[in-house]
């Protein structure tokens, strides 16, 4: 089955790149080099020299001591983007890639599980003397940031390299479908279970967004643009994790002498270890940490956000890293 999976995602990451030569039309809100030129962004970046590395290099007449800098600096691991029916991927060329994986959703996924394609915002649908549902469903697709390896490790010693690939599927919720629509396993987790333990913000800041847990694609909230927010976290929640009961590829990356990749996307924690740039519907030059504040919902329910994390990593003087010294990070 993995090996399958693992098969098809390489076809679909086949089909992203030749949608990037012959592009649909689509009422998509974003492309490609609106997404490339979104990525130069000092603010972003927050490139900073970070430390100091001890090398020990030895050669046939003897040892010495050598030092590199550290740096550290944010890189856009993937687009995250939520959409309320197939095919409804605001990045206008990976529209395309969502549409071929719904229509697999609808023919092998469904026929194995029971559970069909479809969905958007079903619940909102008025129906006469009653109230608007605030619960809410939406597709959501992870594929990785085309700036990455632009940005990642393309001066050494200055920047490092990225865990992510450009273009590469790492989450399509339309082949997660059972987990996706039934939240099964994790609606019994106690993440689950218990009321502010993996929540998007607070209730005591009164800036509570929605749970993180079950990582599905329903969400209760109003506010169709925080809905979103909520999805895209949930996504990142789990391709940044291994082993989880989700169908997708992990980008967790391991460290190695010299490189230390970013911990997992945890919620609430400022922007230590991710930052969300907005794409869609409408592009900022800035990034943040949800909750974020507000901001106008797309119209058709469709949003793309970039998932920005830091890496740290310094240039290779020697065979043996002795030890890395850790500069005060600005406040």
């Amino acid at each position: 089955m993995k090996k399958n999976i693992h098969i098809f995602l390489q076809s679909v990451c086949l089909i992203a790149n030749i949608a990037l030569i012959f592009p649909q039309k689509s009422s998509a809100t974003i492309n490609t080099p609106q997404i490339i030129k979104s990525a130069v962004s000092k603010d972003c970046i927050s490139w900073r020299v970070s430390g100091m590395c001890y090398w020990l290099k030895c050669t046939p007449f003897g040892c010495v001591t050598l030092t590199s800098m550290k740096v550290t600096h944010f890189l856009p691991q993937a687009v995250v983007s939520t959409y309320v029916g197939p095919g409804g991927n605001p990045w206008q060329e990976m529209a395309f890639v969502s549409q071929t994986a719904g229509g697999l959703e609808s023919s092998i996924v469904g026929s194995l599980t029971g559970v069909t394609a479809g969905g958007g915002n079903a619940a909102e649908a008025k129906v006469q003397g009653k109230r608007r549902s605030s619960l809410k469903f939406k597709y959501a697709d992870a594929i990785g940031h085309p700036s990455t390896s632009i940005i990642g490790g393309s001066v050494a010693g200055y920047s490092c390299s990225s865990s992510a690939k450009p273009l590469v599927p790492y989450f399509l919720s339309t082949l997660d479908s059972f987990a996706w629509r039934t939240g099964l396993p994790e609606s019994l987790y106690p993440e689950a279970l218990m009321p502010g333990l993996r929540e998007l913000g607070t209730q005591i800041s009164a800036n509570m967004w929605g749970n993180i847990y079950p990582r599905s694609g329903f969400v209760t909230q109003t506010d169709d643009d925080k809905a979103s927010a909520v999805i895209a976290q949930r996504v990142a929640d789990i391709i940044t994790r291994t082993g989880q009961p989700h169908v997708y590829q992990s980008i967790k990356d391991l460290p190695r002498p010299g490189y230390w990749p970013p911990d997992s996307v945890t919620e609430n924690t400022g922007k230590q270890n991710h930052k969300w740039q907005r794409l869609s519907p409408k592009l900022s030059n800035s990034c943040a940490a949800f909750p974020d504040g507000n901001h106008p919902a797309a119209v058709n329910g469709n949003q793309a956000y970039a998932l920005w994390q830091p890496y740290s990593c310094c240039e290779r003087m020697g065979q043996t890293l002795l030890r890395s010294v850790d500069y005060k990070a600005p406040q």
